[in-house]
């Protein structure tokens, strides 16, 4: 498993409230299965290429700490000429979320991971996408692995 620890003053974040800021990610696990996945996809669809990997990480967080132990990859396509046009397959991605809520119901999105030598300026905008199907009350952001 791969762990990162960041060093925070608050190790113990307190839950957010609508006024006050999410807590900061302390640590993250990623778990081996969630990795080749992610390698997986990478050598399926964009190995030799310029296209980009995207896939949503599932797993569990609490209080500043992400637990990454699924993935799958969700169709992503860039358009090469428009670095801001973009297409992420919302019917699939939900159709996926609601297969894999039935065979791991305490599974919940935590993040996200696309690949690529850097983050590009369409990662935001993922990110808001994805943290539309993170739990209602979550008080972790998700995450972004790269």
């Amino acid at each position: 498993m791969a762990t990162t620890k960041s060093s925070s003053s608050n190790d113990t974040p307190a839950a957010a409230s609508p006024s006050s800021p999410l807590p900061d990610v302390t640590e993250v696990t990623i778990h081996p299965l969630v990795l080749l996945s992610a390698t997986d996809h990478y050598h399926r669809v964009a190995r030799g290429t310029r296209k980009r990997a995207v896939g949503v990480l599932l797993g569990s967080s609490s209080r500043g700490a992400v637990d990454a132990t699924n993935s799958f990859a969700v169709p992503f396509e860039e358009d090469s000429k428009n670095s801001e046009v973009f297409y992420l397959d919302h019917n699939y991605l939900e159709n996926m979320l609601a297969m894999f809520r039935k065979v791991h119901a305490k599974e919940r999105v935590v993040g996200f991971y696309s690949t690529g030598p850097q983050i590009r300026s369409n990662d935001l905008r993922i990110f808001d996408l994805v943290k539309r199907f993170v739990p209602a009350g979550a008080i972790t952001p998700p995450g972004f692995l790269i």
